[in-house]
């Protein structure tokens, strides 16, 4: 049966079909109008936990407003940071061209030096544009206008985690906290903890925060992080409840509803884990959610819509680039599993030029692998498990594992499997059934075969 090629059309027209609703340019009166508050977007609830469809009408309702108004330099900026999220979770790049083009006008209409709102935004947009050194600069310019800016404050916490920079990320977030208490600032405390290795410490930041949220947006972005957090420790009906009440606080999140369709998959329910997939990549084909999608798949025999789903997954990064995106890591670690292992490669080495965080160690490690250079990729695994103290991840685990197996150290590939299996027996529906026929492999062969140890792929 041909592949529906429909789906990689609907993908490349995110390229094209939103420019008819691009920034608002030009028109409107003379008046400087730069101190007035702009319309709804964020009055109450920051962009990052808006429901797709109040976001969509508060960009919408901004242009409008902007047209009237084009020298509202505040009103520039908040449709700057709703195209950052709209982008975030919609998986349309384009977006942050758009996002980059209103801070602009704001910083046209108001300079930077009394401007934090525009710099907090340009900090989030390259944030999301991977590029963490320049979100980490425009924070801090951010902060020296205004030291309580909790865009700011959230994105230099976000910066820093994303370089490796773990001590600094745990004391910008103690000072975020005393700054800016919150809900941004507690989901990011929380995973600055989980970094650390405190699971329970970081569930129970979340849960206070649960306890503290004012509304249906808030509730959704916690209960979704919570469930997160229960799934990556292998707690898939702690998972399930959490997701549950976040789309009861909201039907249409879409990251709780994604993480319902992994957790789903985790125990076997493969009908009700394609179901929400296959909804979360209709709404918002990113590479996450496409390569997990075609992980299902293929663990269930769908290998050419498995295909698809990987292919969407080139099509998406191609248009991330040409809008400014740094998509190696994700490249690299699906190239790596599913795609070309030397571009994997070369991806893998460009992020780590960037940011050395334990996740692109990880994807270096990896990448190394899939083309045989096990000797280095163990480095670089073990930097990974080693660099920030305590966390545990079963991909990790994974990866090392089997890059330990190549080189013919079958005790620590078996302590390593297992450690991933014991924390999430069902990490990923491909990776976790490879970890089991290793782990089975290894526990059949003879001793002489152990002790000899064939020489790695690419390293005799």
């Amino acid at each position: 049966m041909p592949r529906p090629r429909w789906r990689i059309a609907a993908v490349v027209a995110l390229a094209v079909g939103i420019t008819g609703t691009s920034v608002a340019v030009g028109a409107g009166g003379d008046s400087d109008r730069s101190g007035q508050a702009a319309p709804g977007v964020v009055a109450d609830v920051p962009v990052e936990r808006l429901a797709a469809g109040d976001l969509a009408q508060g960009i919408e309702a901004l242009q409008k407003h902007l047209k009237a108004q084009p020298k509202d330099a505040t009103g520039w900026a908040t449709l700057g940071a709703a195209y950052v999220e709209q982008a975030r979770t919609s998986g349309d790049p384009t977006r942050y061209t758009q996002a980059d083009q209103a801070f602009g006008r704001s910083l046209k209409q108001r300079p930077a030096d009394r401007n934090d709102t525009a710099l907090a935004g340009r900090a989030a947009l390259a944030a999301a544009r991977h590029d963490f050194t320049t979100a980490l600069s425009q924070a801090d310019r951010a902060l020296r206008v205004n030291p309580y800016s909790e865009r700011a404050l959230s994105s230099r916490v976000d910066a820093l985690i994303e370089l490796g920079r773990y001590d600094d990320a745990r004391r910008a977030v103690e000072l975020a906290d005393q700054r800016r208490p919150g809900i941004p600032v507690f989901t990011r405390y929380a995973y600055v903890l989980e970094l650390r290795g405190d699971v329970k410490g970081a569930r129970r930041v979340l849960l206070r925060a649960l306890d503290s949220a004012s509304g249906t947006a808030d509730s959704a972005y916690v209960a979704t992080a919570l469930g997160q957090l229960a799934w990556s420790q292998g707690e898939y009906d702690r998972a399930l409840g959490h997701y549950a009440t976040a789309l009861r606080a909201d039907p249409e999140y879409v990251p709780a509803l994604e993480g319902r369709g992994r957790t789903y998959a985790a125990r076997g329910d493969t009908k009700r884990a394609l179901t929400d997939l296959e909804e979360v990549v209709r709404r918002y084909p990113l590479p996450g959610q496409l390569a997990a999608l075609g992980e299902l798949r293929e663990a269930g025999g769908q290998r050419e819509r498995a295909e698809e789903s990987y292919e969407l997954v080139g099509v998406w990064t191609r248009l991330a680039r040409a809008n400014g995106v740094a998509t190696d890591l994700e490249s690299a670690l699906i190239e790596a599993d599913h795609g070309d292992a030397a571009e994997a490669l070369t991806s893998a080495r460009a992020e780590w030029s960037r940011r050395e965080s334990v996740h692109t160690a990880d994807a270096l490690a990896w990448a190394l692998h899939a083309n045989g250079k096990d000797r280095e990729a163990l480095t670089y695994a073990k930097k990974a498990t080693a660099e920030s103290p305590g966390y545990r991840n079963a991909s990790f685990l994974f990866h090392r594992g089997m890059i330990e197996r190549a080189l013919g150290d079958d005790k620590a590939a078996r302590r390593d499997l297992r450690a991933a299996l014991d924390l999430n027996p069902a990490f990923s529906p491909t990776g976790a059934r490879e970890a089991t026929s290793a782990l089975s492999d290894l526990s059949g062969r003879p001793a002489a075969s152990r002790a000899s140890g064939a020489p790695s792929r690419g390293d005799s």
